[in-house]
């Protein structure tokens, strides 16, 4: 693409490169924060350590923890990676040094996936390709990056997409009965904070959270809107960090509500860092650097990007049903607090040439963690019922058949079976296509909402 084509000299027109400098200081550091914490709560032991079994994600059955020792090591390599990027240090390096020990991390063990660690994983990689060491970083102190005051506005604005792909999905994701006309599952866990001090009472009323319920839709839905117009940011900004802020408060989801306000920044004027600290104003950008048009390779990269952000949740569309019930399509979709299932797993062994079936509990492989995460999830079912196949077979009582009985609960329903409990599990291979022994979502309302 040449330097004349109009499209490209719309994504190299220079922008303030303040706003992208402090969201790489700030994710830099809440990064850092985050390790250390990780590391002083002893969570390297519970996730990588004590697990006996640990869940794959399709197509990276190869990622494997490490030793005790070697995880710790990743985990410092983290934190002090995450310190280089918000430093401005050697940052191409410390980007990349960062993005893949944290993917690593977070690949080891399906059940410890949530939503803001996917975000995280593509933040940093977004940052990689981002200049946004071209101001306050060692890096263009010392020479290795070139000091500019300015980035080109893609450097800005696929940032942004990143943000407002997280907060549209999880409003789309929404938009269905049991959130929107039940509440749930926010009634069952502010049931469970009833014993909060003052407003306890409160939080066992329906309406009250059903208020919750909706204040987290509109706050999802609006936040892009109100964050993209100059007179109505302020407000925006504000209605994200109330609503984000209460939930930290009642809900324990990691650095989530403190990431998301600080991508919310990226929406206001570039150079609102500058005009914040007075260090900056010494650089006014009255002659912006001119930056060359974006390569072919990176316009197919950033279009390429935006449209696997977009294809990526719609995703769940493809397999039809409850995507609750089933999960096919519930990862990498922004489906954030939508489902709350409890489960009793039970598998049964039928070993050849003996009638009667032998009862395996999950507990005899998975924590207490990773046994409240897998219940409720068909894929990480038949994963165990596969080495739960493998154990016997080595054991040398030959080619076994693994059934279970699921139960499991979905937003307060009561319970019913989610996989077929004649379908030997050790024949069943997980991937793309729709899965054919998961039985169909419980009807009707949560039961929950006859008792209030």
């Amino acid at each position: 693409m040449s330097a004349l084509d109009p499209r490209s000299n719309r994504l190299a027109v220079p922008v303030d490169a303040a706003s992208v400098v402090a969201f790489r200081i700030m994710f830099g550091t809440l990064m850092a924060v985050s390790a250390i914490r990780f590391l002083a709560k002893g969570s390297v032991d519970r996730c990588f350590v004590e697990p006996i079994f640990f869940f794959k994600y399709w197509g990276f059955s190869w990622v494997e923890p490490a030793s005790r020792a070697v995880m710790i090591a990743v985990v410092v390599t983290m934190a002090v990676s995450a310190t280089a990027i918000a430093l401005g240090l050697l940052y191409r390096f410390a980007t990349a040094v960062f993005f893949l020990t944290f993917t690593y991390v977070h690949l080891i063990d399906v059940t410890n996936y949530l939503n803001h660690y996917y975000l995280v994983s593509l933040f940093a990689f977004l940052l990689f390709v981002v200049p946004a060491n071209r101001a306050f970083s060692i890096d263009a102190r010392i020479g290795l990056a070139p000091s500019e005051s300015t980035v080109p506005t893609w450097a800005l604005w696929i940032l942004r997409f990143q943000v407002a792909v997280v907060y549209l999905g999880a409003a789309l994701a929404k938009v269905e009965s049991d959130w929107l006309l039940h509440a749930e599952p926010i009634a069952i866990w502010m049931n469970s904070r009833a014993d909060t001090p003052i407003i306890g009472p409160l939080l066992l009323r329906h309406d009250v959270a059903l208020l919750m319920s909706w204040a987290g839709f509109s706050n999802d839905l609006l936040a892009v809107p109100l964050l993209s117009m100059k007179r109505t940011r302020p407000f925006g900004l504000a209605m994200i960090v109330v609503f984000h802020a209460f939930t930290s408060y009642f809900f324990n989801i990691g650095i989530f509500p403190v990431l998301m306000p600080i991508g919310a920044l990226l929406y206001f004027e570039p150079d609102w860092p500058r005009r914040l600290v007075a260090r900056f104003r010494a650089n006014p950008v009255s002659s912006p650097t001119t930056h060359g048009a974006p390569s072919r390779a990176l316009v197919a990269f950033l279009a390429l990007y935006a449209v696997l952000q977009v294809a990526v949740p719609l995703r769940r569309f493809a397999y039809g049903g409850d995507v609750l019930w089933h999960e096919q399509g519930m990862r990498f979709s922004w489906r954030v607090m939508l489902r709350k299932k409890t489960g009793s797993i039970t598998y049964r062994v039928t070993i050849p040439g003996r009638r009667r079936e032998v009862e395996v509990h999950p507990r005899r492989y998975l924590n207490d963690f990773q046994e409240r995460e897998f219940a409720g999830q068909p894929d990480l079912i038949v994963q165990l019922a596969h080495r739960i196949h493998d154990d016997f077979r080595r054991r040398g009582v030959g080619d076994v058949q693994v059934r279970v009985d699921a139960w499991v609960s979905l937003n307060g329903r009561a319970s019913v079976r989610m996989i077929d409990p004649d379908r030997d599990l050790a024949r069943v291979h997980d991937g793309l296509a729709p899965a054919r022994y998961i039985l169909p979502p419980p009807g009707g309302p949560p039961a929950r909402l006859a008792a209030r």
